[in-house]
């Protein structure tokens, strides 16, 4: 099977790739406009024969074109996106632009492609949307997420998501193009751009930097181990039901406070000889460095996931528990320093977004 990915060298999309060249037979054009969080060391695998990547925005309609026809994509996983929730309260314009103006390109130039091919290549087409959990906006202290829950996004970036949710089902619904969507719970795992939660308590740990946790640290999410993400993902693309929605998550609800404390008490352990360690006698250890900051503008306090679906029809489980891949995760960042470095010697280095100032 030939499938493309868009934003394969994100952190969703690049697992995604990972997964596809090291545990398929598919080939795989990888699009990526390599934005900030865009990074092509993400993929170990790109000397692979099956594996191609063209720098392309999806906002770019003839370019895109070209790459289908090139490509003759089987299926298309539609991973680009703006991401970052703070982000998206400093400046919603681009959130606007690539997640709903780059997804309707995406679906208009799928459409165009889709409409020339044969009747055997058509039936076998898909159009795989990945979503988020957070266009169904605040759950509330009770229940789980659906995949027939209403949407209520609470901000700029899960508005923009919710839009191209609903402009993905829209395509399906008037012009027949074989659509699918996902949506899944917080990601983590390797590779994770450092704006981000865990990397970033992890990269401010080892450097004894503050670890600012927002208001009291209650808020709620399911976290779910990116390459369980992966596996998932491949499983819809491939096997899935035109039309359907499928939630993931990895069944792993956490207090953000929480996560973060098991950073600390994760680094003690594996980083004993830093010098913010208990170990080398800073008293309080890591978790001294905890500083209590002014919460998000229209922060959600609770997102979980009701993963049933995917399981029942696609036979689908997360591996990790948060135990065991928040210990992955916190190891691979010890491992791998040349590459956050890299990353922290980029436009970003752990400063506070999202203040809506």
């Amino acid at each position: 099977m030939k499938i493309m990915v868009t934003g394969g060298a994100g952190f969703i999309g690049s697992a995604v790739v990972r997964y596809l060249i090291g545990e398929t037979d598919h080939e795989v054009l990888n699009i990526d406009a390599l934005t900030y969080a865009g990074n092509l060391e993400s993929i170990p695998c790109s000397d692979d024969p099956r594996y191609q990547f063209k720098q392309i925005d999806i906002c770019d309609a003839v370019t895109l074109d070209a790459a289908f026809a090139e490509f003759q994509p089987d299926a298309v996983m539609h991973l680009a996106a703006e991401s970052h929730v703070d982000r998206s309260i400093d400046g919603p314009a681009e959130f606007m632009q690539t997640n709903i103006m780059g997804t309707y390109n995406m679906l208009e130039v799928a459409r165009r492609y889709w409409s020339s091919l044969g009747p055997d290549a058509k039936a076998v087409f898909r159009f795989h949307h990945i979503s988020t959990d957070e266009v169904y906006g605040d759950l509330g202290p009770q229940g789980l997420f659906t995949e027939t829950t209403p949407y209520e996004p609470s901000s700029p970036y899960s508005a923009s998501k919710a839009s191209s949710d609903h402009l993905v089902r829209a395509w399906l619904r008037t012009f027949g193009l074989p659509t699918i969507v996902t949506n899944c719970s917080n990601n983590y795992g390797p590779y994770h751009f450092p704006e981000k939660l865990i990397p970033l308590m992890i990269l401010n740990a080892l450097a004894g930097k503050a670890l600012p946790v927002y208001g009291d640290g209650s808020q709620i999410r399911d976290w779910l181990y990116v390459e369980d993400h992966a596996r998932a993902l491949v499983k819809v693309v491939t096997e899935g039901q035109v039309g359907a929605t499928y939630n993931i998550g990895g069944h792993n609800e956490r207090k953000n406070i929480d996560v973060v404390k098991t950073i600390c008490s994760i680094l003690e352990e594996l980083a004993p000889e830093n010098p913010n360690s208990k170990k080398t006698g800073n008293e309080g250890g890591f978790e001294s460095l905890i500083t209590y900051v002014a919460d998000r503008p229209g922060h959600d306090v609770r997102y979980a996931i009701d993963a049933s679906k995917i399981e029942r029809e696609l036979g689908w489980v997360p591996a990790e528990t948060f135990e065991s891949g928040i210990r992955k995760t916190v190891q691979w960042y010890l491992n791998n320093e040349s590459w956050w470095q890299r990353v922290l010697d980029g436009s970003y280095q752990g400063q506070r977004l999202g203040l809506a100032s």
